[in-house]
């Protein structure tokens, strides 16, 4: 079996990318924060002693994107040219959605940004509440939709 970040002598390697065309790429993911209904009302009313739950976890969740490559072991550096992040708070499941579109004009697609930064962002929210709710929950970690490259548009069912 040949794998594409392995080299011959067994050792890992980036898989090289020289040859590829650029492209615009898009990535979209998602994540959600499970918590009690109660947490939910204090971040929704600016009430956690932190902070601005929200406003932080949008910085956090934007440097995430950028920091992908020192993360993520092979990830290529890419230069983003969007990221941007919402949250919509679920009333129903006492739970904040999270969802980030990465997009750049590149080589190699931004998957890996847009899943890094829900992930960020979603840690930040349990970080920044963990002091009114120890039981919240990180879920649904997952990409909705690329576009770019070699395999076109992809969305998730």
């Amino acid at each position: 079996m040949n794998f594409t970040h392995i080299n011959e002598q067994g050792y890992a390697r980036m898989v090289d990318v020289s040859s590829k065309n650029d492209s615009e790429r898009i990535a979209i993911a998602q994540a959600i924060v499970k918590m009690q209904p109660e947490t939910m009302g204090k971040i929704r009313d600016g009430a956690i002693k932190k902070g601005d739950v929200l406003g932080v976890a949008q910085i956090a969740g934007i440097m995430g994107a950028k920091q992908t490559s020192a993360l993520i072991p092979m990830c290529h550096p890419l230069n983003l040219t969007s990221v941007n992040l919402e949250f919509a708070f679920d009333e129903v499941n006492a739970s904040i959605i999270i969802e980030a579109e990465v997009k750049t004009t590149g080589k190699t697609g931004v998957e890996m940004e847009a899943i890094t930064a829900v992930s960020v962002a979603a840690l930040t929210i349990y970080d920044m509440s963990k002091a009114v709710d120890r039981w919240m929950e990180i879920t649904d970690i997952k990409l909705l939709e690329k576009s770019g490259g070699k395999s076109g548009h992809l969305v998730r069912d």
